[in-house]
């Protein structure tokens, strides 16, 4: 399986910047109930999490592995669907974006949820995943899932968005994109397989 296909054992390394339950805060109107079950889903993950005020959106904060991914909950009430988003930033001179771009897109030919974007304005790599729910009420464990889909996608582009930041003008040309993604030094170790290793 390729290193940029959604696994299950994501959800065994990341970690969340906070054990925190969600913050209550007070808004200027009152929030969906499917922002509300996104809510108590962070809040029974230990995931601290900001309300935006006056928007049916949530604001967290993930330490991973390679980076610190933010991270935005966002609700549909009128098409009962949840998007995710993870953030990290990747500033680039303009001859690294084209690369970047083209690097983006390879990884999103190996996604089967989700997908990459870089935003050209705040110099921004993003992951966004949406999902439409069946009732009101959105599906914690689907939620959960989504959060660490976003986090752990976000994470393992960001040793290759490095590799082409560091990259010297002149040798561009020459990165293989394909190959850098299928670097398996850059996934992040998952708890327990060490520790099976040493039996």
């Amino acid at each position: 399986m390729p290193p940029f296909a959604n696994r299950r054992f994501i959800s065994r390394w990341i970690g969340c910047s906070a054990g925190l339950s969600c913050r209550m805060l007070r808004a200027m109107r009152s929030h969906s109930r499917q922002l509300l079950s996104v809510e108590e889903a962070f809040g029974k993950n230990g995931w601290h999490c900001e309300r935006v005020e006056g928007r049916d959106v949530l604001r967290a904060a993930f330490e991973a592995h390679h980076t610190k991914v933010d991270l935005v909950a966002q609700a549909h009430p009128q098409i009962n669907a949840l998007s995710i988003v993870g953030e990290t930033p990747v500033p680039l001179d303009p001859v690294r974006v084209p690369v970047l771009l083209e690097l983006l897109a390879r990884a999103n030919k190996q996604l089967t949820l989700g997908g990459f974007e870089y935003d050209l304005d705040r110099s921004v790599v993003v992951f966004r995943i949406t999902n439409l729910f069946e009732r009101e009420r959105f599906d914690p464990d689907l939620i959960s899932s989504m959060v660490h889909c976003a986090i752990a996608e976000t994470d393992r582009i960001t040793p290759c968005a490095a590799v082409v930041r560091r990259t010297p003008a002149d040798l561009l040309p020459d990165l293989d994109l394909q190959r850098l993604l299928e670097r398996e030094d850059f996934l992040p170790p998952v708890p327990g397989d060490q520790e099976e290793e040493e039996y």
